[in-house]
């Protein structure tokens, strides 16, 4: 996956007379951040130099995970059109750039974010969009400001900067703000999945239907030490990969998300919980089941046209498996 044109060609503008080095040192301290979880009362985008590293370092993989995201809700909540969307901790827009991909139809939006350097950043990406951003000062751990309500609400990559008793707190402060559908997404560790959990059942406690990615509204069948995530490979730019001293010209962002909306909805099929392994005339994928379990199904050539579905499955695709 590739960020789209725009976006790009955006970033690549903020980015173009940046000196190499001190963007991979700022890179650097950035991803340790993240991966420690550091939670000292500082931003981690706490000024232009950490905003650029993140453009240049974290933007194409996690806006490649909301995106995602996005496509799951969009595949399961067919009719969903979303008109307005809110975004809060919303970093330099991505979940924004990922839901004008989704629906064009998408007509403005409500970002809020508590570091001016990368809201700054945001405002600038934004530009090139054509729908009506509203870009506003905001930490989700405070009162929000004023706003209407909107059809879509998202909240990604954010959950992991919160004290654990904090997160069912800030998940129904955040349902509160839709009118149908609110979107979380975490990275796909174990730490991310258990955060996931928590606003998972604050939103079935709250009255909301699931629509993605548990195909139910059964509780996880998933336990630990496994645990729920998903996975997207990202194309590398040349900055991308200078910024990450790396060769390869892609990587992979884990992932997890839970989606869901205030409308009454009917899922149907079955989750991809992991690679499917094919090896002769059979296939093996982990699967989450409509009936609130996950197992391991065993598909063979004989099953026909489940065994080509198989074939043709991707880490968190939803399938209707059939026989013929």
């Amino acid at each position: 996956m590739e960020l789209p044109a725009a976006l790009k060609s955006a970033v690549e503008r903020l980015l173009e007379h940046q000196p190499l080095d001190p963007l991979m040192k700022a890179a650097e301290r950035l991803s340790n951040r993240y991966r420690r979880e550091v939670r000292d009362g500082q931003l981690h985008l706490s000024d232009e130099l950490a905003a650029k590293a993140y453009l240049a370092a974290r933007l194409p993989a996690t806006f490649a995970a909301a995106r995602a995201a996005l496509e799951a809700v969009a595949e399961v909540h067919d009719t969903f059109a979303p008109k307005r969307q809110i975004d809060v901790g919303a970093g330099p827009g991505t979940a924004l750039w990922a839901a004008v991909d989704c629906w064009p139809g998408l007509q403005s939006a409500t970002m809020l974010e508590a570091s001016p350097a990368i809201r700054k950043v945001g405002e600038t990406l934004s530009a090139a969009l054509t729908i009506a951003c509203d870009w506003r000062a905001g930490d989700v751990l405070g009162d929000l400001p004023q706003m209407d309500k909107a059809d879509l609400v998202t909240l990604a990559y954010v959950l992991d900067e919160l004290a654990e008793n904090r997160i069912a707190d800030v998940t129904r402060k955040l349902f509160e703000l839709t009118t149908d559908t609110i979107v979380i997404i975490e990275p796909g560790t174990p730490a991310g999945w258990k955060r996931i959990l928590t606003a998972r059942q604050t939103l079935l406690e709250a009255g909301a239907s699931l629509i993605a990615p548990c195909p139910h509204q059964d509780a996880c069948p998933i336990v630990s030490p496994d645990w729920c995530h998903f996975s997207r490979r990202v194309a590398r730019s040349r900055i991308h990969r200078q910024v990450k001293q790396a060769d390869v010209p892609w990587e992979d962002e884990k992932y997890i998300f839970v989606a869901a909306t205030r409308l009454p909805i009917t899922r149907s099929g079955a989750r991809v919980l992991s690679p499917p392994r094919m090896s002769g005339g059979v296939g093996r994928l982990k699967l989450c089941l409509g009936d609130g379990t996950a197992q391991e199904t065993v598909i063979s050539r004989r099953d026909g046209e489940a065994f080509r579905q198989a074939r043709r499955a991707d880490w968190g695709d939803l399938l209707q498996l059939s026989q013929d």
